[in-house]
């Protein structure tokens, strides 16, 4: 079992609450420049916390960091635990980080229910840092379907397309119909943990914690069975190719604060790492599972770059964009090995800077022509170089220009599927070429060239809250381009305790059943 300690004093539940609290607080405030100024001053409340779990967090270590535990329904073996391990704790602070960008972004952009909408806000950040940090399964999983409720009216209610309504229903649909399936590969664990404490005459017989969880061996043939059913609940969330087709009209219909959110927060992804690879690792390792995966992973770096090579809208490009991209980290997680694992965890971290970046410069754009169709645009940097040069530096880390974050994290995902098969790292690297076409083509007509007539000459460029929001996240993304070893200390332990563990699986017969002998 992984070593686990405590910090004695409860800063993840803090994390957790403190803006749910907060939401609270918003809803006596009247005066709309001080609910924006409350707003603001919790998310920066929250990121310091957050900065203080970064900073006091024990780098190469495989150790559940920061521990808490409390019981919560002990007949039904569901416990509130808590804790951050070099798996998730990055996303903690990318989740506090992304969450004040998106408030000084929404300072003179959202008009409508300002109350209301940052309420949603604040709850959509509860949510998340609830899933980051929940170690037993149930406690995460009412994380992850209580993010549905902020999510679905941020989408319907601040949304600025036409089908908003539809966007943020398809959404909860999909998300809905893959927890589903999640929620009995979760009860099939359980029951096998209950089957095993029996026969070890344990005293507690039911267990949903992941540290228990992964002490019980699982047989093989339930080892597939559970591992479809949680791929489900995650690849509907991620969303990985073929289930996908939510994520383009809930991000284009959507309001960019919750664009943000979607792009940045690989929640899908994460799940494969934090539960279904260690729980389930047999199955995880067989030869049909990751040939199946592999295959979608693949099919979705193809499909998402050549799709998004013909969009004019730009928020649908980096709709397909997204889901290219996902296609990578995908790879690089069933590529089974360091480097892969490596990799895609670091592209997942990267991501929530350069693909939400993306994003908060599509609603600049926006807010300019209200539109972010490329007829709008044409010679655009003439007008607004600022602005410009920012979408360049941010979108050549979504391409993986050396020295940003985006090259390091697709340079270990290629290298990890080489190291696989040398075909998945082939198909895989037309991607990259893709994703420069793509991008790079569609900077080239918006912003260079001949000033287009739509275009008014009184357009200012980027004023001191866009610069703010475009500087922290070119900072992130020089950062980690150019010296990345902090990051990487961090998730080293954990990615190399998940690898030790694939390594030691043996993937049985079918009808063998593992045991272990008590102790």
């Amino acid at each position: 079992m992984l070593e686990e300690f405590s910090f004695g004093f409860p800063i993840l539940s803090y994390l957790i609450f403190l803006p749910l609290a907060g939401a609270a607080v918003l809803w006596l405030i009247e005066d709309e420049d001080l609910l924006k100024t409350t707003t603001l001053c919790i998310t920066l409340v929250e990121l310091a916390l957050a900065c203080f779990v970064l900073v006091r967090f024990v780098p190469d270590s495989a150790a559940m960091q920061f521990a808490e535990h409390a019981r919560w329904m002990p007949a039904l073996g569901i416990g509130y635990h808590l804790a951050v391990d070099g798996i998730s704790v990055l996303f903690v602070g990318l989740t506090a980080f992304l969450t004040v960008l998106v408030v000084i972004y929404s300072w003179d952009t959202v008009r409508n229910q300002v109350r209301l909408y940052f309420m949603a806000l604040l709850a959509l950040e509860t949510t998340t840092m609830g899933i980051f940090a929940s170690i037993d399964l149930i406690l995460f999983f009412v994380f992850w379907e209580l993010m549905l409720i902020p999510s679905y009216f941020l989408i319907k209610l601040w949304g600025g397309g036409a089908e908003r309504h539809y966007a943020a229903l398809k959404y909860v649909l999909y998300t809905l119909l893959g927890s589903v399936f999640m929620l009995v590969g979760i009860a099939l664990l359980d029951i096998n943990y209950h089957q095993w404490a029996v026969t070890h005459h344990l005293d507690h017989v039911y267990s949903f914690d992941l540290l228990e969880l992964l002490s019980v061996p699982i047989p093989l043939s339930q080892q597939i069975l559970i591992f479809w059913l949680m791929f489900m609940g995650f690849a509907f969330k991620a969303p990985v190719f073929p289930f996908h087709t939510w994520l383009p009209d809930a991000l284009v219909e959507g309001p960019i604060g919750m664009a943000v959110m979607l792009a940045g927060m690989k929640l899908g992804t994460y799940g494969f790492l934090r539960f279904t690879f260690p729980l389930l690792p047999d199955a995880s390792k067989s030869e049909g599972v990751v040939s199946i995966v592999m295959v979608l992973a693949l099919a979705a770096i193809l499909y998402g770059a050549v799709v998004a090579l013909i969009q004019s809208d730009f928020k649908r490009l980096l709709a397909f964009s997204s889901i290219s991209h996902l296609g990578f980290v995908v790879v690089g997680l069933f590529a089974l090995n360091f480097q892969g694992l490596q990799g895609s965890l670091l592209t997942m971290i990267n991501l929530g800077f350069s693909t939400a970046g993306l994003f908060f410069m599509a609603g600049f754009l926006s807010t300019r022509q209200q539109s972010s169709q490329l007829s709008s645009f044409g010679g655009f940097a003439k007008q607004v170089p600022l602005l410009a040069s920012f979408l360049l530096l941010i979108g050549m880390a979504s391409i993986g220009l050396p020295g940003t974050n985006g090259f390091v994290g697709e340079f270990l995902i290629l290298l990890g599927a080489f190291k696989a098969k040398w075909w998945y790292g082939a198909v895989a690297v037309t991607g990259v070429i893709f994703g420069a076409a793509y991008f790079l083509w569609y900077y080239e007509r918006a912003m260079l060239g001949p000033l287009s007539k739509n275009i008014s000459a009184t357009i200012k460029d980027l004023h001191m809250r866009e610069i703010t929001i475009a500087l922290s996240l070119s900072v992130m993304i020089l950062w980690i381009g150019l010296y990345p070893s902090p990051f990487l200390r961090m998730m080293n332990g954990s990615i190399q305790a998940l690898v030790d563990r694939l390594d030691r699986a043996k993937v049985a017969s079918v009808d063998t059943v593992i045991h272990v002998p008590a102790k």
